[in-house]
């Protein structure tokens, strides 16, 4: 079993969520990262190598940034954004990929 762990921006990025939307992904993130959370699935893949993380959840157009360290057997979310198109935002700031 691993704990989750959310860094600050994670944390703020989720607040910009309406509550209905962060009651989805938090529990999304609970079910699908508790166990093997680095094992791809649909909804998750590993990320060639980034700024932002070793991996990615797929929650509808909601995309949760990780990283999982296996040693301590914690999932550390990095950042939560959101998917128009093929263009990324974190709180309404496009990101660049």
């Amino acid at each position: 079993m691993f704990e989750i762990e959310f860094t600050v921006k994670a944390e703020e990025d989720v607040r910009y969520f309406r509550k209905h939307e962060q009651k989805v992904i938090l529990d999304t993130i609970e079910k699908q990262l508790t166990w093997e959370p680095n094992i791809a699935t649909r909804n998750r893949k590993r990320l060639d190598p980034s700024d932002i993380s070793r991996w990615e959840l797929r929650i509808g157009e909601c995309r949760v940034f990780y990283d999982v360290n296996e040693y301590t057997c914690i999932v550390k979310i990095k950042a939560i954004g959101y998917k128009v198109h093929n263009q990324l935002f974190f709180q309404e700031k496009e990101f660049h990929i």
